[in-house]
């Protein structure tokens, strides 16, 4: 059964030296998030060795690669422009953050509910807006004035944890997971002469999609998305009717393919870049020299099929988070 949320990764992993149990576990993973009918072929563990080896040592540096985490508090919105860019104001802020459905879970644990400081890694949409409005044009005040503003939604605090290092290695087994989806999207569009194609499609796009609701990716989830219980029972099902279609060499040929090519080049499918903006405090373009520009500098996580989602490495602590709401006690007040 393949478990969602569990890391192959087990320890302090060195690129290049890796113990056999952790490419055993990472086969594992390939295959079950991928197609479980893989196992049929011959030599498989031997044919993705290397690809995994490969895309294990391009996780361990991406998620290395993130800086240090930066301390969320009210004066560090007024501080940072990279905050201040990203929420309206200190309040939307941590109002933001609180409801964070992964945050929410995970402070809601054992570990959670004592935990002062929490980390994680806070993932949002950037995007673009040409509008008109108005500006100062040498010493005049001008309307309609061609402008591009920079909004950031659809906000997600990955992974938290009290731990850094726990923290950076359940990253790295989301990247790694990132990685099966692109492959799983591949498999899913590939077109073979088959009378069950039809059928082995929908099977493949409800797994990906069960994946990915599942938070394996950086894919923002979707606020009514089906609890953990709901998605294994989902991949459950889906596992036990790709095999009931039985291991064509020729498909299944054709998907370890295509896991070999996406795992043998990871880089092609999963990579951060260095962004830099000029923006003033109202998200506005604004060239470098400006007065009222402010550098911004993120790293942006980039898929090869065009994802793309500015990040922030942040320390919270749960205590300057807005109390969640109690449901029932609201009720009691009206009745």
């Amino acid at each position: 059964m393949l478990k969602l949320l569990h890391s192959i990764f087990g320890g302090r992993e060195e690129r290049g030296r890796y113990p056999a149990s952790l490419i055993e576990r990472a086969t594992e993973r390939v295959v079950e998030g991928t197609d479980p009918r893989l196992r049929a072929l011959s030599g498989l563990a031997r044919r993705l060795h290397d690809p995994i080896v490969r895309s294990i040592d391009h996780v361990i540096e991406v998620v290395n690669g993130i800086p240090g985490f930066l301390e969320v508090t009210a004066a560090a919105h007024g501080a940072d422009p990279r905050l201040g860019a990203l929420f309206a104001s200190a309040e939307s802020m941590f109002d933001i953050l609180g409801r964070d459905q992964a945050l929410r879970e995970y402070l809601e644990t054992g570990e959670g509910r004592v935990a002062r400081r929490v980390v994680g890694l806070l993932m949002a949409e950037r995007v673009e807006r040409n509008v008109l409005g108005m500006d100062l044009v040498g010493d005049q005040i001008r309307r309609d004035v061609a402008q591009v503003v920079v909004s950031f939604v659809a906000h997600r605090f990955l992974e938290p944890h009290v731990s850094e290092e726990e923290g950076r290695r359940q990253l790295m087994r989301r990247a790694f997971d990132f990685l099966l989806t692109q492959a799983l999207n591949r498999i899913s569009e590939v077109k073979l002469e088959r009378a069950d194609l039809s059928r082995q499609h929908d099977l493949l796009q409800r797994k990906l999609s069960a994946l990915e609701q599942g938070g394996w990716g950086f894919k923002a989830l979707d606020p009514q998305h089906p609890d953990l219980a709901t998605l294994m029972a989902e991949l459950d099902e889906v596992t036990a009717q790709l095999e009931a279609l039985g291991p064509d060499q020729e498909t299944l040929e054709a998907h370890l393919g295509i896991v070999i090519e996406v795992l043998a080049n990871p880089g092609q499918h999963l990579w951060v870049e260095p962004i830099t903006l000029y923006l003033d405090a109202m998200n506005i373009v604004r060239e470098p020299e400006n007065a009222a520009a402010r550098r911004l500098d993120f790293m942006e996580f980039r898929g090869g099929r065009g994802q793309r989602a500015v990040t922030l490495p942040l320390a919270i602590q749960p205590d300057l988070l807005p109390a969640r709401e109690d449901f029932l006690a609201a009720l009691d007040r009206y009745y």
